[in-house]
């Protein structure tokens, strides 16, 4: 699928912000399944462009001159794999095992361990368990935004019973560490058919060398698939959110987003003539 993105982030403050420091994560990443037709980042400051630990492209974005708004401005055009669930393997250096420790916002209470134990370990290491599981989530934890924020973690989510993305997320990748299947946080977008959207998470679960990765989408019940653009993944969002900073100075911050997400089938190459000839001899 072709997907055409714009991602606008405002921050606007009451006050001259002196001196500010971001680390973006805003740029498809590099990796099988999806090719970054065209892409551009726009921001006040200095660039620099690297990639991460986990095979993020991330960018050091350092403003020196005094602000009272930065824009930051993400748009482009990616062509999607159609694979549903399985993702093709990809090339790095990192091992899955990077992706059983606990954090901060993944770490288990006795609730979530409860939870967790609802499912074998045999079963979660299968796509029908894996989609069980994240069905059970998205029971568990009713979708409604203005509940939780970023720093809400998995265990307090699900006490709450209410939480968005993000929180699936979190969730789904506690209990497949509490079975010892490594799983990572993903940020991206997902096209949904309307034109503005919010950016998205969901999650991978390792199903071992012979079938990779495979990735549920929780908190819309499906696998991830060509609707879904991976821009990047984590032990948690705070490895993988997009947007992470410090300034000095500003006072009070307002901060506006705007993510608008268009999509249509991927043009099928054309069969050249010569080829079809040579068939029917």
């Amino acid at each position: 699928m072709l997907l055409s993105i714009r991602h606008e982030t405002v921050y606007r403050y009451s006050h001259t912000v002196d001196h500010s420091v971001q680390i973006v994560r805003l740029t498809p990443r590099p990796e099988p399944g999806q090719r970054t037709l065209r892409w551009k980042l726009s921001s006040p400051g200095r660039q620099i462009e690297q990639l991460d630990a986990f095979g993020n492209v991330t960018h050091l974005i350092t403003v020196d001159e005094p602000l009272e708004e930065i824009h930051l401005l993400a748009e482009g055009r990616v062509d999607t794999s159609d694979a549903e669930g399985t993702l093709p393997t990809e090339e790095s250096g990192l091992s899955p095992l990077a992706f059983l420790a606990e954090t901060s916002l993944t770490t288990p209470d006795d609730a979530l361990r409860d939870f967790a134990a609802r499912w074998t370990t045999r079963a979660l290491a299968d796509p029908d368990g894996l989609l069980d599981m994240g069905r059970a989530i998205l029971g568990a934890v009713v979708w409604e935004p203005g509940v939780t924020t970023v720093e809400h973690d998995a265990a307090e989510a699900l006490a709450l019973g209410r939480g968005v993305c993000q929180d699936h997320a979190h969730i789904f990748a506690a209990v497949c560490r509490l079975h010892r299947i490594p799983s990572r946080y993903v940020s991206g977008y997902f096209h949904t058919g309307e034109s503005t959207v919010a950016s998205h998470a969901w999650a991978d679960a390792w199903l071992g060398d012979d079938r990779g990765w495979f990735s549920v989408d929780v908190t819309h019940g499906t696998t991830a698939g060509p609707r879904h653009c991976r821009l990047a993944v984590g032990r948690d969002y705070m490895d993988a959110g997009p947007v992470r900073g410090v300034r000095r100075g500003g006072g009070e911050e307002a901060l506006h987003v705007a993510v608008h997400v268009s999509g249509r089938p991927a043009p099928r190459p054309k069969r050249q003539k010569r080829d079809f000839q040579q068939q029917q001899q």
